[in-house]
């Protein structure tokens, strides 16, 4: 293969089927000469919207299963025999988990007794070891049972037996490995059981049950709160490289009390209280800071950590703390980050050794509250606010880079400090993002950008007014986005789409990249979920220069280059309803793969027909180093060539 090294400018020819546009586009780009893209460019923006952390990613199967919230009740339980089940505040498991299930069983009960939990609208059960465990309280000697069975043919896939001693003053803790049978579909429970005979007339209390089958990189690494492979696996797929968390809304809370709190999502799960969260559901909180970051070591992902800054969601009838009141809040995240970055020697850095990470995490990058600029109270003190926090971090970490959590300067300080980060959020249909592919050309270059949530928010194409999924012509929209923000990947640090994960069966928001459920077992990869993976598994180190008779629309095109590699990426968007011919030159190339990604504007992947469209990747043979490939309408694609 000839060498790059002294071809300067290499010629692209784009000619459009189509009459209207002449002789078609000329392009040529330099192979040399460019701008140097952000390595962090792609990455992931998590919070629990949608469960799609309790119930989603976050490896237990169990819900409602330590009664946190503000009215759990009885929420995935149903008894089994001749049980009443209640929800007992009287009985604690602990000082965070401050209720538990009571079962009364009536006088002359016999045979099995106790209760079943339905997960998160199934439990998915494989030929696996899976690991159970409960608190219990009561005065009882005898065997329990831990079943996994199908919901309505009550066919055993698990079953073990323990023999348990447990007595009235205080809670007892168990645990039991089932070992299992494939179930044929996701309609099961897990069921716990005792002899009836053994506590007729009596009750007891069972608290914080849990049901883990292995997580993902369990063979590599010790996760044993750690994530669900099904999901973790396309995650790690798409090659990104930061994770921003934990929110979004859902770190602000709907009041103070409810925001996310670091020091409560830490340490053993009996010791973490949960919470409400924003959207509609209860937050166990067992994927905690510490998973967040664990998850961050295991894909290699550059850990974004998202600060509470003194404004909660409930801000428009309340004010936000400013003053003298935003110090202890402050003080909480120097505690944060030295729980993160302190050696051993500190206080919070011994904490976290003895949590089982000796070793600092490498967290650089921290953002200072999400979204201050959406309430009137949160724009008019985020100034002081952002000063506040940032002023205290600074002197303490001077070189972390932290970001703003809204790009509008009236929202900001007059003067805002060198080396700060704006975060810049855009949730548009179709035709506006398009119509924003510009957006940074000619922004001032004085602060890098990030855009840690954006989509295309309108949630059905004109012609499905039923659908909730991404579909083509949204995606193909992101698609031009983001050609937008890697053309100005110098400046435009990270960016992120957002939702990332939805429970099928509780989807207050959406479209979102990934949807899953459990009762008829599946994951869907959207077309957006393909549109990321192709833009951030296929990248340089330098945007190339170019030259063009044309403007861009409604092909829409960026070239870089991976120097180690000397592989060449055209990313292309045809965001039109005609084929689009490209014909490209690279002296010395010969080969190449080609992946695309198209079909009708108004179609998707569902749970119903989840593989509708998907990628299709290609190998592709020049002549003379001249590519001919046919881009078809509303498509994406990704041409790499050495």
């Amino acid at each position: 293969m000839a060498s790059h090294r002294d071809v300067l400018f290499v010629s692209l020819v784009l000619l459009f089927f189509n009459p209207n546009r002449g002789n078609g586009l000329s392009l040529s780009f330099s192979t040399s000469t460019g701008i140097p893209s952000s390595p962090l460019l792609y990455g992931f923006m998590i919070e629990d919207i949608d469960h799609s952390l309790d119930g989603g990613l976050h490896s237990q199967l169990l819900q409602n299963n330590g009664f946190q919230g503000d009215n759990p009740g009885l929420t995935a339980y149903a008894p089994v025999g001749n049980a009443v089940l209640s929800e007992d505040p009287s009985n604690p498991v602990s000082s965070a988990i401050t209720r538990s299930l009571k079962i009364t069983v009536p006088e002359n009960t016999y045979g099995d007794v106790g209760f079943s939990n339905e997960g998160y609208w199934g439990i998915v059960v494989t030929e696996n070891t899976y690991n159970s465990s409960f608190w219990l309280k009561g005065s009882y000697s005898g065997d329990a049972t831990v079943k996994l069975v199908g919901k309505t043919s009550s066919i055993e896939y698990a079953s073990e037996t323990i023999h348990v001693d447990s007595s009235s003053n205080s809670f007892s803790y168990f645990e039991v490995t089932l070992s299992t049978r494939t179930a044929p579909d996701g309609e099961n429970l897990w069921v716990l059981v005792f002899d009836a005979e053994k506590v007729t007339g009596g009750s007891l209390n069972v608290g914080l049950i849990q049901l883990f089958a292995p997580t993902y990189n369990s063979s590599l690494f010790f996760r044993p709160n750690g994530l669900k492979p099904e999901l973790a696996k396309p995650l790690e797929d798409v090659k990104a490289s930061f994770l921003r968390f934990p929110g979004g809304n859902n770190l602000e809370g709907a009041t103070e009390a409810d925001r996310w709190k670091w020091n409560e999502t830490i340490g053993p799960l009996e010791n973490r209280p949960g919470r409400q969260g924003d959207w509609g559901y209860p937050n166990t909180d067992a994927l905690g800071l510490m998973e967040y970051l664990l998850w961050c070591e295991d894909m290699e992902l550059a850990p974004v950590l998202v600060i509470w800054n003194g404004f909660s969601l409930s801000a428009g009838g309340a004010t936000p703390f400013t003053g003298s009141a935003l110090q202890p809040y402050v003080d909480d995240v120097l505690d944060e980050l030295e729980f993160i970055l302190g050696d051993t020697s500190t206080e919070y850095g011994a904490l976290r050794a003895r949590y089982g990470h000796p070793d600092p995490f490498p967290v650089q990058h921290v953002e200072i509250g999400n979204e201050d600029s959406h309430n009137p109270k949160g724009c008019e003190t985020y100034p002081e606010r952002f000063m506040a926090f940032y002023n205290a971090i600074h002197n303490v970490y001077p070189d972390l880079i932290l970001i703003t959590s809204s790009s509008d300067p009236q929202c900001l300080p007059k003067e805002l400090p060198a080396g700060v980060w704006k975060d810049f959020h855009i949730y548009t249909d179709p035709d506006s993002l398009v119509q924003d592919f510009n957006y940074f050309d000619n922004l001032d270059r004085s602060f890098p950008y990030v855009v840690l949530e954006y989509a295309v928010s309108q949630t059905s194409p004109p012609s499905n007014n039923n659908a909730i999924w991404p579909y083509m012509q949204g995606s193909v929209a992101e698609a031009v986005y983001m050609i937008g923000m890697e053309r100005n990947s110098d400046l435009v640090k990270m960016a992120a789409y957002a939702p990332l994960l939805a429970h099928l069966n509780y989807s207050m928001y959406t479209p979102n990249a990934i949807s899953f459920e459990y009762s008829e077992p599946k994951v869907v990869l959207s077309t957006t979920y393909y549109t990321q993976k192709m833009f951030s598994a296929n990248r340089g180190d330098t945007i190339l220069n170019f030259t063009s008779n044309e403007e861009f629309g409604p092909l829409y095109w960026v070239v870089s280059k991976h120097s180690p590699t000397s592989t060449y990426f055209l990313k292309l968007a045809n965001y039109g309803a005609d084929t689009v011919g490209v014909y490209l030159t690279i002296p010395g190339t010969s080969e190449g793969t080609l992946t695309v990604l198209s079909g009708p504007a108004d179609e998707f992947n569902s749970d119903s027909n989840p593989n509708n469209i998907v990628p299709k990747l290609t190998d592709i043979k020049g002549s003379e180093g001249t590519f001919e490939v046919n881009l078809p309408p509303w498509s994406v694609a990704v041409l790499a060539m050495k």
